[in-house]
């Protein structure tokens, strides 16, 4: 049902932010919503890096493109039956058509970068029941846009494929995990980590290599060659819609 995911990555301004979550969330996204294809919408913030678990291996090679935008404090993510809803009409044409006040907000976007993507391959996770297969997103997600050298794609794709992906199915806590292969934008690869919360994602997700050193090595060998985006991996909870206070 959802195959297709658009990622838009963003800043905004403090004296605008409010009058632009507001449109964003009662205008603009059930507006899309209506559009053939578009299964759902979710909006999301980017978790601060001290509420972040990490640790010594979680380092990033960031792309030192100048013309790259580097906005990465909000992520709007549409999801559709597959990546051709996209095209017709593209994102851009999209836009170009609104009513100039939906313009003049998305004009407050800074730094504003996108990816279109097909979803090459998923996982579902111990918690896919909270949160079905084509209904949208949880609570927080982690998403991963990157590129590598096509010498190196191979071993990339065997890797989740073989264990990354399989181990998500097994983390306590993980909802999927979809991988997502570019049709527009700078990063050819992404992927795409749903939780049931910040603090589902925060406990787990660091333990899942424990007790396999040599998926450990695995992995500290293949993310080494990857160059992310300004931001990648970006872990964010969402804002829109609202998550239900427990």
């Amino acid at each position: 049902m959802d195959r297709g995911v658009w990622i838009t990555w963003y800043d905004l301004p403090e004296a605008r932010r409010d009058a632009y979550l507001a449109w964003a969330h009662e205008t603009y996204i059930p507006e899309m919503l209506k559009r053939p294809g578009y299964v759902w919408g979710a909006h999301f913030a980017t978790v601060a890096k001290g509420a972040r678990a990490t640790n010594a291996r979680d380092s990033r090679n960031v792309a030192d493109d100048p013309g790259l935008p580097r906005g990465d404090r909000y992520m709007l993510i549409f999801g559709a039956r597959d990546a051709d809803v996209f095209g017709n009409p593209g994102p851009t044409a999209l836009h170009a058509g609104l009513p100039a006040s939906s313009r003049d907000m998305l004009a407050l976007r800074a730094g504003e970068r996108m990816n279109l993507f097909a979803e090459a391959g998923r996982v579902e996770g111990p918690e896919r029941d909270s949160c079905p297969a084509g209904s949208g997103l949880p609570g927080c997600i982690q998403v991963g846009a990157y590129n590598t050298g096509w010498q190196d794609e191979e071993e990339m794709l065997a890797f989740y494929t073989q264990w990354r992906m399989p181990a998500m199915g097994r983390t306590p806590g993980c909802v999927r995990i979809r991988k997502l292969a570019s049709v527009a934008g700078w990063a050819k690869h992404g992927v795409l980590y749903e939780f049931m919360s910040l603090q589902a994602r925060n406990e787990h997700f660091m333990k899942h290599e424990d007790g396999h050193p040599d998926m450990k090595a695995w992995g500290d060998r293949v993310t080494k060659k990857l160059t992310h985006a300004p931001g990648s991996s970006t872990l964010a909870e969402r804002i829109w819609p609202p998550v239900a206070a427990k």
